[in-house]
């Protein structure tokens, strides 16, 4: 008996899988970065501007329960700022690899839906440039020395909205980092990263 009851349960998990791998969505996303970086050295914080970005990859929509659906993604996304501090004035534009892991929930009709969304990032850092008034154009070195411009992880989280038309969203959204990113250890010094993102998405057409 124990035996068809094991057998029972292994046929009834196969099964739940297989119907919620049916329900798996594939999409992809673009849109435009408006970030910042925020600056604090010895407790005085730098005022940014904010330049434009771009992010772009794709995602998974998993169904959860209800109207909720699970979207775990990843994206390339250009962050960075310009700054001037007294006379300096300089930029940094890194390039992440980022992870986002978002819980959406959506209301509406198929024509048109209203969705929210929440959840955390990770993001490794893989590229970019820095521009300073008085040293030019460098390439940034990512890693936890003092040599290194920045530190080569980021986690956040991210939260918006957005309006699904016909199968396309377009969406807003804030990301916050949560780690001080900047490898020196002076005191009340960091840099912290915050980026608006406008974003399109849709699915993968699939047959």
């Amino acid at each position: 008996m124990k035996i068809y009851l094991k057998f029972a349960l292994a046929i009834l998990i196969m099964v739940s899988f297989t119907d919620i791998y049916a329900q798996i969505k594939p999409g992809y996303i673009f849109g435009l970065n408006l970030s910042t970086v925020t600056l604090k050295t010895k407790g005085i914080s730098s005022k940014p501007k904010t330049p434009a970005g771009i992010h772009f990859g794709g995602f998974l929509e998993i169904p959860l329960s209800g109207n909720f659906v699970l979207q775990p993604g990843l994206l390339l996304s250009a962050k960075g700022s310009n700054f001037k501090i007294d006379s300096t004035e300089f930029s940094l534009a890194p390039v992440y690899l980022e992870i986002p892991v978002i819980a959406v929930y959506s209301f509406g009709s198929d024509a048109l839906k209203i969705s929210l969304f929440a959840g955390p990032y990770f993001a490794c850092g893989i590229g970019g440039y820095k521009i300073q008034s008085e040293g030019g154009f460098k390439y940034l070195s990512f890693g936890s020395g003092e040599n290194k411009d920045l530190k080569p992880f980021d986690i956040g989280l991210n939260f918006g909205a957005g309006v699904n038309i016909r199968g396309f969203m377009i969406s807003a959204q804030y990301g916050i980092g949560l780690l001080n990113v900047l490898p020196s250890t002076a005191v009340d010094s960091e840099i912290k990263n915050k980026v608006i993102g406008i974003s399109i998405s849709s699915f993968f057409a699939v047959k």
